[in-house]
């Protein structure tokens, strides 16, 4: 692994650094550009439920329906939008739950189906971020979400959480009668985000707890016995498979190897599980959540250019080497959050570089972000095509305005203002 590369050429050396998030210029920016954000989303509202996979233009891309993922956290960000006041954010929050609770819901088998053909896998990845999108309606205080909460968290519990691990299974069948030999850390590192939420909209500490109970499994065993890169692949006991998935490197959920946009992720999660007063968490918690980050961070540009590849292998050799926005959107968020409960500057000055690097190379002008680069730094679509999703980037405009604790829309819920 190489020495984490130092920002502190492109900062400022003489003085204490004030941290950009206790600048109002950055902070009016931030807000302005989610607002702008959601405008370029707004006409992807679709009259038959969910919402449309967007191309580059604002237009629905050909060939992509609407998903299950993309209208939960649709309806999360949409969340968000509603309780800072923006305008067209109910509208967007309330077809999300209309879409939720109706075509996408399986009202005979329970649970919910990954597409509007109603056919398929039901999967703890989809499910947890129906519960993400629930907390945030429940925040908002949208009509339904509710219900839509308490169901989405009896069916997690019942159907994916798996006490005797402290983890999720993967998934199940239509008719939840063949469950798959398959554990994935993706699918948990969601349903930690999603526990974290729903634990701070319903008051309840158990879903803390379970939070934390996954984290001790897949980061504090697995990913510290492997030097901090954490294995995304395991079989149904919980044995690591590291060579899962080499033939397809640039799978957008199960690629080979480790994801240090996923180290980041986990690392903006760990910081707000520390935070959390809803349990007492051990001191590797926020240890483990600095060890991810400088893992990452220290692989910027491993491969010559500028920024973080995809994966790598164990190694930490380079695999794919695609640029994709979700990954600096959660370094964003992870650099913001250690800089709040360290006050360490190592992570202010990542946090300028992380954002520098997102403004020449990610955002638009329209609004949205580039999702993914090719190896000219040229828009691409070998993983994600199109502006689908901006989950990610919501939370690296607004996460770093707010406290690590409690979630996002509570937190902001909370505040008169962001400013």
């Amino acid at each position: 692994m190489p020495a984490t590369p130092s920002p502190s050429a492109s900062s400022p050396a003489a003085g204490p650094l004030t941290p950009w998030v206790a600048r109002p210029t950055h902070r009016r920016w931030a807000e302005h550009r989610f607002t702008r954000m959601l405008e370029f989303v707004l006409p992807s509202v679709l009259p038959g439920g969910g919402f449309a996979y967007l191309g580059g233009d604002g237009q629905p891309l050909p060939g992509r329906e609407p998903t299950l993922l993309l209208t939960a956290r649709m309806t999360h960000v949409a969340g968000l939008g509603s309780v800072l006041g923006v305008p067209g954010a109910d509208r967007l929050l309330e077809h999300g739950i209309a879409s939720l609770v109706g075509p996408f819901r399986d009202e005979e088998a329970g649970g919910w189906f990954g597409s509007l053909e109603r056919t398929g896998r039901k999967t703890a990845y989809e499910h947890v971020h129906v519960i993400l999108a629930a907390s945030s309606a429940l925040a908002a205080g949208a009509p339904g979400a509710v219900e839509l909460a308490t169901e989405a968290a009896r069916l997690v519990e019942e159907r994916f959480w798996d006490e005797e691990a402290g983890a999720l299974s993967e998934s199940w069948s239509a008719t939840w009668d063949d469950p798959e030999p398959y554990r994935g850390a993706n699918a948990n590192m969601h349903a930690v985000e999603a526990f974290l939420a729903l634990g701070d909209a319903v008051e309840d500490d158990l879903w803390h707890r379970r939070a934390l109970r996954i984290c001790e499994r897949l980061i504090d065993r697995h990913a510290r016995a492997r030097g901090w890169l954490i294995p995304e692949h395991f079989d149904e006991r919980w044995e690591e498979l590291p060579d899962y998935n080499a033939d397809d490197p640039d799978h957008p959920f199960r690629p080979y190897g480790a994801t240090y946009g996923h180290s980041l992720e986990w690392a903006r999660l760990l910081c707000a599980l520390h935070a959390s007063p809803r349990i007492t968490t051990p001191g590797w918690v926020l240890e483990a959540a600095v060890e991810l980050s400088r893992s990452a961070l220290g692989a910027w540009g491993v491969d010559g250019r500028e920024g973080l590849v995809y994966t790598v292998d164990w190694q930490g050799r380079p695999v794919s080497t695609v640029r994709l926005h979700w990954p600096v959107c959660e370094g964003i968020q992870a650099t913001a959050q250690l800089r709040a409960l360290t006050g360490s500057e190592e992570w202010e000055r990542w946090y300028r570089r992380l954002w520098n690097h997102a403004a020449e190379h990610f955002i638009d002008v329209t609004g949205s972000w580039i999702n993914e680069l090719d190896d000219d730094f040229r828009e691409g679509a070998a993983v994600w095509p199109g502006r689908p999703d901006v989950y990610h980037a919501a939370g690296a405009y607004l996460g770093p305005l707010l406290p690590p604790w409690p979630f996002l829309t509570v937190a902001a819920r909370q505040l008169p203002s962001l400013g």
